[in-house]
């Protein structure tokens, strides 16, 4: 294919090289291009790929994309579920409400992948940045300190491209993590799954209009799940490997769904196939090499998390390369992406397995016990409550002291209580003065908050740097780097 007119030309040379423009690759870009960071995304695809794929954005998740200047166009691009259910096809066992939750999100944003890409591609082209399309990553090079990389251009020409960093967001397949020798350990169980986005006869009062709604039965689980416009998403055992038909999910749907009268499907919209995976990679950095989203970590979509869990991969490596290759920061603080995200990616693995285990329980016996603990759990004081901020990704921090109502360092700091400054380091003072907040250059900016006890200092990224620092910002600034993370205690 040869490039069009409108094809950017492929730099020789670069700060930061990312392979893979999905949500991830795409979250990195902007967030790098917004702090002004040299780069350059390639993806093999001509254009956003159709389909739904992740149809789930959690709370924390639109935190970080409130900071990138996306939350509010994909809000608009979606819709609010209100929370997520277990229900045995007669009745729910367990509801998670997100209605109380401490965000400005109080709500799971249902919405296509596609829409996702659509919007940050849409942020991205207006900072100024842009996609690559129909380039391949073939592999790498050592080039001290960086590396080289051989791209395969739509025109069918190798390139060259030396970059001091280079970033897999190549998916579960990733060709970035093979080159750099990163193992890929854990399981693909043979379930083979169909998902499809599907209109439904409006008059359907059992389909869930609100809740994403998990259906258990000696059948096995059925993910029934509202759209934006009035579409629902369907995901349950394939019938083959061909792509599910409307017949094939109207079955489902009997078999497995709500007890009711026929559900009709009136269109299928978009339907396929899918293998879960079960993989966390050894490492998340190889030298100059890091890997983020699926091509870091994969798992079964139970939860709506894996999509979330790379934006924030994203999220956690933008503001490190940016204070690296600023000189902000020594090299040293890359480590910490590893340190950091390795271990949520290994305990949401852990989780989603278990629960799909769990809702997919086949013996009749064994699954009735199943469903009288579920609703015996939802009826004690709290555990909804702990389930609804688990799958909101609320709970996610850097460290394991508890927070007892005052966030430790490596906790999230609720913006509820201090709102961000796109990706800047916030200082969070005591007080209600009005102070000027730095230039669109600077990287601090001040918030004072009345309800503080002590200055507080929040990372790019929405954690907490430390507490009780200096209330002058002149000199939070001379000491930032002694307030960059480490070695992470969880």
């Amino acid at each position: 294919m040869a490039p069009s007119s409108t094809t950017p030309v492929l730099p020789t040379k670069t700060g930061v090289l990312i392979v893979g423009a999905g949500p991830a690759g795409l979250a990195l870009a902007t967030s790098l291009r917004q702090l002004g960071v040299d780069h350059v995304l390639i993806d093999r695809n001509d254009e956003v790929q159709p389909g739904s794929k992740a149809a789930a954005i959690q709370p924390r998740t639109l935190e970080y994309l409130d900071r990138i200047g996306v939350a509010d166009r994909l809000i608009q691009a979606g819709a609010r579920g209100r929370g997520f259910r277990l229900h045995d096809r007669r009745q729910t066992l367990l509801r998670a409400s997100y209605d109380n939750l401490d965000t400005p999100y109080p709500y799971v944003l249902l919405v296509s992948q596609q829409s996702t890409e659509t919007c940050l591609l849409a942020r991205l082209e207006e900072l100024g940045g842009a996609v690559h399309r129909g380039h391949v990553f073939l592999g790498s090079t050592p080039d001290f300190p960086g590396v080289a990389a051989t791209i395969a251009g739509p025109d069918g020409v190798l390139r060259a491209i030396t970059a001091r960093y280079l970033v897999g967001c190549d998916g579960i397949h990733s060709t970035v993590r093979t080159a750099a020798g990163i193992g890929f350990p854990g399981t693909a169980p043979e379930q083979l799954f169909a998902i499809a986005d599907v209109r439904l006869d409006a008059n359907a009062d059992a389909v869930p209009k609100e809740d994403t709604t998990f259906y258990l039965s000696s059948a096995g689980m059925l993910l029934v799940s509202p759209l934006a416009g009035g579409q629902h998403r369907i995901v349950g055992p394939a019938p083959g490997p061909a792509a599910p038909t409307g017949e094939d999910v109207e079955r489902l749907l009997s078999e497995r769904g709500p007890r009711a009268e026929r559900i009709r499907v009136m269109e299928v919209l978009t339907a396929s196939t899918y293998r879960v995976q079960e993989r966390v990679a050894e490492r998340f950095s190889a030298g100059p090499v890091f890997l983020v989203g699926d091509a870091a970590h994969t798992h079964s979509p139970a939860g709506g998390q894996g999509m979330n869990t790379g934006i924030q991969d994203a999220g956690n490596l933008a503001w490190k390369l940016y204070a690296v290759l600023t000189g902000l920061a020594p090299a040293a603080l890359l480590d910490t992406y590893h340190g950091e995200r390795h271990p949520i990616a290994a305990e949401l693995v852990a989780f989603t397995s278990q629960f799909a285990k769990l809702a997919n329980l086949r013996d009749p016996a064994t699954g009735e016990l199943r469903n009288r603990v579920l609703a015996a759990a939802a009826a004690v004081p709290g555990v909804t409550d702990w389930i609804t901020v688990k799958l909101a990704q609320l709970d996610l921090g850097y460290t394991q002291e508890p927070d007892l109502g005052t966030p430790r360092v490596g906790h999230r700091v609720w913006p509820t209580t201090v709102p961000p400054v796109g990706l800047r380091w916030t200082l969070a003072l005591p007080g209600d003065d009005s102070t000027t907040l730095p230039d669109e250059q600077g990287i601090l900016a001040v918030r004072h908050v009345p309800t503080l006890a002590t200055p507080l200092l929040i990372r790019p990224d929405g954690y907490l740097a430390a507490r009780g620092v200096s209330i002058a910002p002149a000199e939070v600034l001379d000491r930032l780097s002694s307030y960059l993370p480490s070695s992470p205690t969880r």
